[in-house]
């Protein structure tokens, strides 16, 4: 079973970082995987996606694939653009704070959730990439909040550590958010 990701926002969104951790979260799961960044000349405010591929039992194919599995988009721009990637049967988990909740296909199924403003009542605006990870945790069930926690604290460099209790807490949060409302 191969699944294919893209987590896509602009820069300074920590997308690079949550492509990442759930890389290594796979990692940690004894999956075979793939972690691809890719990012314009620009810095912050750019745009920047990464794409994940997944594998449990053979080999990753490849990265850069025609058709993903699931799209999580922190921003309208990368909604708009990797919104016909998915797949037939996928999911796009949609940052509602930043992205219009438009449901264009009905093949795909959507979950929109407020990360950015999630994310800012936490405290911190900046915790939206790893909040949405555990949206994806809730609603793939493919790799568990505990894992994702563990590979946070691998990728973490020694001068962010201080960070990782916050980060799991917006893990958490992200996790426990309501999909059956987000769903409607």
């Amino acid at each position: 079973m191969e699944k294919n990701f893209i987590i896509a926002g602009f820069g300074g969104q920590g997308v690079l970082l949550a492509g990442e951790v759930l890389a290594n979260a796979f990692m940690l799961d004894d999956k075979n995987v793939t972690w691809y960044p890719s990012y314009g000349a620009e810095m912050r405010g750019g745009t920047v996606n990464c794409e994940v591929a997944m594998a449990s039992d053979a080999e990753v194919s490849s990265v850069s694939k025609k058709k993903v599995d699931f799209v999580i988009a922190l921003n309208q721009l990368s909604f708009d653009k990797f919104l016909p990637k998915i797949k037939k049967g996928g999911m796009m988990i949609a940052n509602s704070s930043l992205v219009k909740e438009l449901k264009t296909r009905t093949d795909i199924e959507y979950i929109f959730a407020p990360i950015s403003k999630m994310a800012e009542d936490l405290g911190n605006i900046k915790m939206a990439n790893i909040l949405s990870l555990g949206i994806l945790s809730s609603a793939t069930n493919l790799v568990s909040v505990e894992t994702l926690t563990k590979a946070l604290d691998t990728v973490l460099p020694p001068h962010r550590k201080n960070l990782l209790p916050k980060n799991i807490e917006a893990l958490k949060l992200g996790f426990g958010f309501n999909l059956t409302a987000a769903a409607i």
